[in-house]
């Protein structure tokens, strides 16, 4: 009995196996029947490709890219301010009294008579942010006779800076408080007959009046256009000054010596003198000065000494 329970379960075994192997034929025959009849393309699709799986990549948030805009309301400030001091209530269809009310639309007119005198000229002297969209402009009108009157004029920006407008009537205020000069670092007089004073004067009677050519004074390298037309016939220089004593007291100076100097110069044409004023490096090449920067604008004078 026992004997023929263990061949029975070999039996048994290899018939579930059999019963396996032909449910597996089964279903390719279907697949490939499935696929035969969608088309010949699906078959050979069926038949070659491998199952693949997709998945769908993590949404990202999208980037807020914001545009910055510098939110200084001067220029604006001093347009509306041309415009008002050039209206007068009564007479709104002029173009500055529009002008004036669209940039400030809350803001009356002057209340004025038809001579009232205008600006020659109206500039932004002073900004200031007193919050984050609120600023104070203070603007100087100039008239004919010479006077100056200060006007604050407070400008809403909004938060981008990209438009303002006029939110309050202009107030006359003081002018700005006139500050000590910066010091000079010129403080050394530069002897008249030195080679640092005569290749400096040839230089600017080239440069602003035409008397001789530029290049002729340019170190190697440095390129530099005269004024053009010469606005001037002559320039003389009235005094000069260095910020070193010891490169202009050097009548050959080694090469490669640096020299910075302020040239205070008087400049004639038709019209009469005009002082002007320009910083000059110069540097020593082959025993002479050549120039190598020029600049103007510059602190003068801050205690010269010989």
């Amino acid at each position: 009995m026992q004997a023929a329970e263990e061949h029975a379960a070999p039996a048994t075994a290899a018939g579930a196996r059999l019963q396996q192997m032909r449910r597996r034929v089964r279903l390719g025959r279907l697949g490939v029947w499935a696929a035969m009849s969608a088309g010949p393309i699906a078959l050979a699709v069926a038949v070659a490709t491998p199952a693949t799986v997709v998945r769908a990549a993590p949404a990202t948030k999208p980037t807020t890219v914001k545009a910055t805009v510098s939110a200084n309301p001067s220029g604006y400030a001093a347009v509306f301010l041309s415009a008002w001091l050039r209206s007068r209530a009564g007479a709104e269809s002029t173009a500055q009294a529009r002008l004036a009310q669209s940039m400030a639309p809350d803001v009356d007119l002057p209340g004025t008579a038809d001579a009232q005198p205008e600006p020659d000229s109206v500039v932004a002297v002073r900004s200031a942010q007193q919050t984050g969209t609120a600023w104070s402009v203070t603007v100087a009108a100039q008239y004919a006779d010479g006077s100056v009157r200060y006007f604050a004029v407070p400008v809403a920006a909004d938060s981008s800076g990209a438009s303002f407008t006029v939110s309050g009537a202009p107030g006359v205020v003081a002018g700005p408080a006139r500050t000590k000069g910066v010091q000079s670092p010129y403080t050394v007089a530069v002897p008249a007959d030195s080679d640092v004073s005569s290749t400096a004067g040839e230089f600017l009677a080239a440069y602003l009046a035409g008397v001789g050519e530029v290049d002729r004074y340019l170190a190697p390298g440095v390129s530099l256009s005269p004024v053009l037309p010469a606005p001037y016939q002559t320039v003389t220089v009235q005094q000069m000054l260095a910020a070193d004593q010891g490169a202009v007291a050097e009548s050959v100076p080694a090469d490669g010596t640096r020299v910075r100097v302020v040239a205070e110069v008087e400049a004639l044409d038709s019209a009469g003198r005009w002082p002007l004023a320009y910083e000059l490096t110069l540097k020593a090449r082959s025993g002479r000065w050549e120039v190598t920067g020029l600049q103007s604008g510059t602190a003068q004078a801050g205690g010269a000494r010989s």
